[in-house]
C-alpha cells in the first residue's frame, strides 16, 4: 500500500482577494506563490500562498467569493490550521508581531504537545502557529528569502491540522484503515493521527462535538487536500475510496496538481493530490504569483476574466 506523506494544500474562503493578500503576505509573510482563478467558477480568484515555490505541504489557498456571509461556527468540519515555526523563540516573534499589527491572538500555550500561539487572520479563520522545535521538514520545502520575515522565524509549512465532527470513530477508521494513519494519542472526545510517524507536517487532531453543523462563510475552511507522488498513486487511492463506499469525484487535472474529491462519513471533504507538475509549470520561480495564471482552457477568455477581476497589486 502506498503511504501519505503528509499534507498537500487547505483551501478556504475568504470574502475579500485584497485584504487576504495583504494579510498573508505583509502579516505572515508568506509568498504568493499563484493568482488565478477558481477552474469551475472562473470569476473569482483562488490565491495559494506558500514558500519559494509552494511546495506541497506549505500552500494556503483562498477562494474569493464577495457575497459570502460570516461564518456560524458548529462541528463537522475543518476548524484550526497549525503552521510550524523553527523554534519556541519565533513563538515569542510572532507574538510580539501580532500585538504590533493588532493581529487577534491568545497566549503562548500549547497544543497536540507542541509550544503553540493561536491567532485569526482579518476574516476569523483559526490558526496556530507551533514550535517545530528544529525537526525535521520534507527536504522540498524551500524558504523565500524576501519574506518580510525574519530567516529564524519564518513560517516553515502546514502542520497538525484539526478537525471537529459528531462521529470521532467514523473519520478516525477512514484515516487508519483506509490511509494508513497512525493513531498517536487517544482519549474519549480526542485523538491525534499522523500519516508519518512523529511528522507533525501530516498530523489531524479530531476531536469530537455534538451540535449543529458549521455554515460556511468567509474565514472558514473548505477542504483538506492530503499528498501524494504521482497519478499512479492517484489512481490507486481512486480505486480505494470507491471500494470504501465513498463518492469519488474521480481523476480532475487541476493543471498544475491532479486530483480527487471525496466526503467521510461526517461529510468532510477531503482532496487528495498529486505533487507535481507545480506552480513553475507556467511560471518561472521568480515570476512566479506575480500576473495572472489562467490554465490553458481558460486563456481564450483571459479578457473576460480580468475585466471582472479586481486588481490586486
Amino acid at each position: 500500500m502506498y503511504i501519505i506523506p503528509g499534507h498537500h494544500h487547505i483551501s478556504m474562503i475568504t470574502k475579500n482577494a485584497q485584504i487576504n493578500n495583504q494579510f498573508y503576505q505583509k502579516v505572515l509573510g508568506l509568498r504568493r506563490v499563484k493568482k488565478t482563478v477558481n477552474q469551475d467558477s472562473p470569476t473569482m480568484y483562488h490565491l495559494f500562498y506558500g514558500d519559494l515555490t509552494g511546495s506541497a505541504g506549505t500552500e494556503l489557498s483562498f477562494f474569493e467569493i464577495p457575497n459570502v456571509g460570516s461564518t456560524v461556527r458548529g462541528t463537522n468540519t475543518i476548524t484550526q490550521i497549525g503552521l510550524l515555526v523553527p523554534s519556541f523563540e519565533s513563538l515569542v516573534f510572532w507574538k510580539q508581531r501580532f500585538e504590533q499589527m493588532d493581529v487577534k491572538h491568545g497566549e503562548i500555550t500549547s497544543y497536540a504537545g507542541r509550544d503553540a500561539l493561536h491567532f485569526e487572520d482579518t476574516e476569523g479563520l483559526r490558526m496556530i502557529i507551533l514550535n517545530n522545535n528544529g525537526e525535521e521538514v520534507p527536504e522540498r520545502w524551500s524558504a523565500w528569502e524576501d519574506s518580510i520575515a525574519p530567516q529564524q522565524h519564518r513560517i516553515l509549512g502546514m502542520g497538525t491540522i484539526e478537525i471537529t465532527v459528531r462521529h470521532l470513530e467514523r473519520l478516525a477508521q477512514t484515516l487508519t484503515d483506509m490511509f494508513g494513519y497512525i493513531e498517536v494519542s487517544r482519549s474519549d472526545d480526542e485523538a491525534i493521527y499522523q500519516s508519518v510517524a512523529g511528522k507533525s507536517f501530516g498530523e489531524i487532531v479530531i476531536k469530537q462535538q455534538e451540535g449543529p453543523s458549521e455554515k460556511p462563510g468567509k474565514g472558514s475552511i473548505h477542504h483538506l487536500a492530503i499528498r501524494v507522488k504521482n497519478e499512479e498513486e492517484l489512481r490507486y487511492w481512486d480505486a480505494v475510496v470507491k471500494e470504501r463506499g465513498f463518492h469519488s469525484s474521480g481523476i480532475v487535472d487541476r493543471y498544475y496538481f491532479q486530483s480527487l474529491y471525496f466526503r467521510e462519513s461526517n461529510g468532510i471533504l477531503f482532496e487528495i493530490a498529486t505533487d507535481g507538475p507545480g506552480f513553475t509549470k507556467d511560471s518561472t520561480v521568480e515570476a512566479l504569483g506575480l500576473g495572472l495564471d489562467l490554465p490553458p482552457f481558460l486563456e481564450e477568455r483571459r479578457a473576460e476574466i480580468e475585466g471582472i477581476l479586481t486588481p490586486l497589486d
